[in-house]
């Protein structure tokens, strides 16, 4: 769906090393998956999911496919990147086209490792960064403002979305991110920003790298992150990028077994991708056949005929009904046909809303 998550962070906090564990661990997971290197910093990676795992176990398909997210390494932000400093703009321009930020945070002493800032302070760096995004949507909307008032001489309601425009940017003034701005849900809010696409109104999620030491409990600087975090609604996920990097080489046994031996279940990679998926909106439902088992991609709360939309066009418009077998059944009865025989199978109209995980045939006449 083209959806992506952009890695953001300070020089030197190990945001390419997440990225580039990012890329090969899941190339690795997902062997049959055509991975697809878009841009040199830019990837497409397929979403880990249990779920289809069991489905192939059911099924024994030729070909498996997994949803994907895209994720976009974003060059190192400096401090006045707002301004041009570094080439900001560009990379300011970068994140604009993302959906969700990722923010990667040294949370770890090394004095072989230089920070730019001369010292390890996970707040001062997430202030650092989020400045920059609030100072870049201040300048793009006192623009907006202004064209907004020229406009009003002619139109009553450029007036109304001025001063709206006006009561926001003081906001941001105020050091406050655009998503936590008390209007964000109105639907003036949502229609300035398809027009000016805020980037501090995007979805924030931290990732706090630690080293080995910092994956048994969490140190000062992840509980400090983490309570910056709950005030603002984000997440925090905890990984040491250096270990996710050597985890991407290993094969599906070797790296679970290593998982199991350092007490975690779900490495911090894996935990991205889905949170990530979660905060987009998104979810998936299965088809499921000897040919193929796929996860397609859509929006929470979609009817079926948007579902099917993503399969082919065709399906949507000659949409007649959809044959759906909920994922626990699918799995318990062991398949397709066991479940038809136990009642489990449902025929769905127009505005059945599709469930995360459901396995889904269309039946469809164009």
């Amino acid at each position: 769906m083209g959806l992506s998550i952009g890695l953001v962070g300070l020089p030197n906090v190990g945001k390419s090393t997440t990225f580039n564990a990012l890329t090969k661990a899941q190339n690795a997971e997902a062997a049959n998956y055509p991975f697809c290197t878009i841009e040199p910093n830019k990837a497409t990676v397929p979403v880990p999911d249990k779920r289809i795992d069991a489905l192939v176990e059911i099924v024994k398909p030729e070909r498996v496919q997994y949803s994907t997210l895209d994720f976009v390494d974003i060059a190192g932000l400096v401090k006045g990147a707002s301004k041009g400093e570094g080439l900001g703009n560009k990379f300011l321009s970068n994140i604009r086209e993302t959906e969700v930020i990722l923010q990667i945070v040294r949370c770890f002493d090394d004095e072989n490792i230089v920070h730019t800032e001369g010292r390890i302070n996970p707040l001062d760096d997430v202030e650092i960064i989020e400045n920059e995004l609030i100072f870049a949507d201040i300048e793009v909307l006192t623009n907006r403002i202004e064209r907004l008032k020229k406009q009003a001489k002619n139109e009553k309601d450029a007036i109304v979305m001025a001063e709206f425009a006006e009561e926001l940017a003081e906001f941001l003034a105020e050091g406050k991110l655009a998503r936590n701005f008390p209007k964000a849900d109105s639907e003036m809010f949502e229609k300035l920003n398809r027009e000016v696409r805020l980037l501090s109104a995007k979805e924030i999620m931290y990732g706090a790298n630690v080293d080995e030491s910092g994956l048994e409990s969490d140190n000062t600087y992840v509980i400090a992150l983490k309570e910056h975090a709950t005030k603002n609604g984000c997440e925090v996920i905890v990984l040491c990028a250096k270990i996710e990097e050597e985890l991407g080489g290993l094969e599906d046994d070797e790296r679970d077994e290593f998982l199991r031996d350092m007490g975690i279940q779900e490495s911090g990679l894996e935990q991205i991708i889905r949170k990530g998926f979660d905060k987009l909106g998104l979810m998936s439902y299965f088809t499921a056949g000897v040919k193929e088992v796929r996860a397609w991609t859509i929006h929470k709360n979609t009817t079926a005929p948007k579902a099917a939309a993503v399969i082919h066009n065709d399906f949507e418009k000659g949409f007649i009904r959809a044959e759906v077998i909920g994922y626990d059944d699918y799995v318990t009865f062991g398949g397709e046909n066991k479940s038809k025989d136990a009642g489990k199978m449902r025929l769905e109209g127009k505005e059945y809303i599709v469930a995360d995980g459901d396995i889904m045939h269309f039946r469809f006449n164009v």
